[in-house]
C-alpha cells in the first residue's frame, strides 16, 4: 500500500514539474526563419513580452520594420512575415542577407544601448530551441 501511494506522489510531482516547464515557456518565442535551412547554430530564443517591457519597446515597427526606397517607413509593420519575405540570405546592394538583418537588428540595439546579450552563445543556447 505503502509502495502505491509513494508512486502515486511521485508521478503527481513529476507531472507537475512537466507541467510548469511547459506553462513557464508559454511565452517563449523562437527567433527563427525558414530560409535557414542547415543553420550553423540553434535559433534564438527569449521572452518577447518581457524583453519589450524591460526595454520600454511599445511599439511593433521598432523591430518589425519596412522599408521603401531605402527608408524606414515609420507606422508600418512587418509583424506577420518572416524575416526572408524581403532579406535574402546574401546581401544585396545596400540591402543586408538575412543572418547580418537579424544581427543588426538585434544585436545592433544591444550594443548601442549597452543592455542585452552580444555574444553569440548568449542568445543561441543550445537545447533551448530546435532549429525546425
Amino acid at each position: 500500500m505503502k509502495r502505491g501511494i509513494v508512486f502515486i506522489m511521485m508521478s503527481m510531482m513529476a507531472f507537475l514539474l512537466i507541467l510548469t516547464s511547459a506553462l513557464s515557456q508559454e511565452d517563449m518565442v523562437v527567433v527563427n526563419d525558414p530560409a535557414f535551412e542547415t543553420p550553423q547554430r540553434p535559433a534564438a530564443v527569449f521572452n518577447h513580452d518581457q524583453h519589450n517591457e524591460t526595454a520600454g519597446i511599445d511599439e511593433c515597427n521598432e523591430c518589425h520594420h519596412v522599408y521603401e526606397d531605402g527608408r524606414r517607413v515609420e507606422d508600418e509593420s512587418s509583424e506577420d512575415e518572416n524575416c526572408s519575405d524581403c532579406h535574402g540570405l546574401e546581401s544585396s546592394g545596400s540591402q543586408p542577407g538575412l543572418m547580418k538583418a537579424f544581427h543588426t537588428n538585434c544585436k545592433g540595439c544591444h550594443e548601442k544601448d549597452g543592455k542585452g546579450p552580444v555574444m553569440c552563445g548568449q542568445c543561441h543556447v543550445r537545447g533551448q530551441a530546435d532549429n525546425g
